[in-house]
């Protein structure tokens, strides 16, 4: 029976996403039951496609994310996958209807990491739409589990928060990005002079946008808002902690917020959503 088979996939998505990242892990244990192995089956997919450009260095990385697309879209159309990940990942394109543009757009981004690209403002809202904002939009499909009219409802909230994630991410990993895989994401900044004033103004841009995606998230079905809270409280913390100290040090170090202290956001956050003060 496929049954078994995809339970076994299912473990392997949890798996990856607790290898990978605590921060979501433990955002998703709040989720109501039923929703989180699909969402343990959207980072898993997320994260496989990313080791690929981030990670696999001595292999041919654009056969790898190409054999990758095409196993992907075999899976949707078949139903069916020996890829572990892949197979838990087409389940929930399949249950939730999620749309192969959405799709497409992620895939892309992973793409635009292999090239040599000097980011404009163009092509980092590009790259910022695909490896970010729709994933929150994969999410929100399971979040609203059909319901389209609140899916149209907290679309754009959604895109906020993916956003603002992946913003925090570029600016705690900015250093490792530059010398090792020689990417600069942000545009008309330059990194052998990065002053307190270029990341004042992107600090500004992704405050901004947690302003919005809180606004969503205090719409989210209960089933999904504790969670997604979680995750959004570790971030935000995060981005204050590296806003806090200035540019040459965030270009020296990889900031991080121990487990401990994620813990205790984790408590307080649980508190607020119980109280309704979220």
């Amino acid at each position: 029976m496929k049954e078994k088979f995809d339970t076994l996939s299912a473990k392997c998505s949890k798996i990856a996403t607790r290898h990978y990242s605590t921060s979501f892990s433990l955002g998703i244990y709040f989720f109501n039951k039923k929703l989180r192995d699909p969402i343990y089956a959207i980072y898993g997919f997320v994260r496989l496609a990313d080791e690929i450009v981030d990670s696999f260095h001595k292999f041919d990385k654009p056969y790898l994310l190409q054999k990758f697309k095409n196993d992907c879209y075999e899976a949707i159309e078949q139903g069916i996958s020996l890829n572990p990940i892949l197979n838990a990942f087409q389940q929930v394109v399949n249950t939730y209807g999620i749309e192969n543009e959405l799709i497409d757009l992620f895939l892309r981004s992973m793409e635009m990491d292999l090239e040599d690209i000097t980011y404009t403002p163009e092509t980092y809202e590009e790259y910022v739409l695909g490896s970010a904002q729709v994933v929150g939009l994969m999410c929100l499909h399971v979040f609203t589990e059909g319901d389209k009219a609140k899916y149209n409802e907290l679309k754009a909230s959604a895109m906020k928060l993916g956003s603002a994630f992946q913003k925090v991410n570029f600016l705690r990993d900015i250093s490792a990005d530059y010398e090792h895989l020689y990417r600069t994401y942000f545009p008309n900044v330059n990194l052998k002079d990065f002053t307190n004033d270029d990341k004042a103004l992107i600090e500004q841009e992704i405050e901004e946008e947690f302003e919005e995606a809180l606004k969503g998230i205090r719409r989210l079905p209960a089933t999904s808002r504790c969670g997604v809270y979680v995750a959004f409280i570790f971030y935000k913390k995060l981005f204050y902690k590296i806003k806090g100290i200035p540019a040459d040090e965030v270009l020296s170090k990889r900031v991080r917020i121990s487990n401990g202290y994620k813990f205790l956001l984790m408590f307080n956050s649980l508190i607020k959503n119980k109280l309704n003060t979220i």
